[in-house]
């Protein structure tokens, strides 16, 4: 019986991961992969390949590899029997995507010159990139042995808080250039609403990481996330209809979201097996 638990666990946590969260995080990345396709570029704001140079021999062919990448890993993750292999390639991409902006840990502060939220921007950069890439791993993983191991859980716990809490950090030491990304017609007023996203970006971090509210803090993580894009993110097409950044940026955010809600379902599954196997070592020692 305990054997049958387990694989009837397995392939709830396997339905679970195909619903909503793999399907936006899949079809936001095929997106994205159009956006760079259409421009024949790389997403200048997402995917900074310019910090390695000006000049980068064969980036227009690279740009092109990347977007056929990027829309055939995501439509490979809405299918059964590519979710494998999709999340290890996406899980790959995002994270040379996450590498594209190491550079500017040296060249940002160098030419803005050193303060910390040069260094912070940076490293919410890297975050991005690195919480995709994450949702990757943990679509490879739920495929390859139907329910993600204790171990990338952990590994992905950690990206997550630690990235939120980058997000949270970028914010409140940076206001004065947050502050635009708020609708001039909300109240209170931008710095307002900066900090105050900045406050739930690190307390979301900091539940995550100590496991206290962590899946209410990755769904509303994910909630806060699609907020931003219906706020700003979409509107920005109507104003910049010609911007790569600006639809880069709103295939993004929303592959962001689709890789929250990934990691709230891997939790949940989590601490559910955890149940389970409590509830099945009480009834073998009752």
């Amino acid at each position: 019986m305990p054997l049958i638990s387990e694989s009837l666990a397995g392939v709830g946590a396997l339905a679970l991961l195909t619903r909503g969260g793999v399907y936006l995080y899949g079809l936001a990345t095929v997106a994205a992969g159009i956006m760079d396709l259409c421009w024949g570029d790389f997403d200048p704001s997402h995917q900074p390949i310019q910090a390695f140079g000006d000049h980068i021999p064969g980036r227009e062919i690279l740009a092109y590899i990347a977007a056929v990448w990027m829309i055939v890993s995501g439509l490979s993750v809405l299918w059964r029997y590519g979710m494998r292999v999709g999340g290890a390639a996406l899980a790959v991409i995002y994270f040379i995507f996450a590498v594209f902006w190491l550079p500017r840990l040296y060249t940002a502060p160098l030419i803005l010159g050193f303060r910390l939220p040069i260094l912070l921007g940076v490293l919410a950069g890297v975050a991005t990139q690195l919480i995709v890439a994450a949702a990757g791993e943990l679509i490879y993983a739920s495929s390859a042995t139907r329910s993600p191991s204790p171990r990338t859980i952990l590994f992905a716990r950690w990206i997550f808080g630690l990235s939120s809490i980058s997000f949270g950090l970028a914010h409140l030491t940076d206001v004065r250039d947050n502050v635009v990304y708020v609708p001039r017609w909300m109240p209170l007023g931008g710095e307002f609403w900066t900090i105050t996203t900045g406050i739930c970006f690190v307390l979301a971090g900091l539940a995550i990481l100590s496991e206290i509210l962590d899946v209410l803090a990755a769904r509303l993580l994910a909630l806060m996330l699609l907020t931003f894009s219906a706020l700003t993110l979409i509107p920005g097409i109507f104003a910049f209809p010609h911007s790569h950044d600006v639809w880069g940026g709103n295939a993004y955010n929303l592959a962001a979201v689709g890789a929250a809600w990934i990691f709230a379902d891997s939790i949940t599954n989590q601490s559910g097996r955890r149940e389970n196997e409590t509830k099945t070592l009480s009834a073998e020692v009752s």
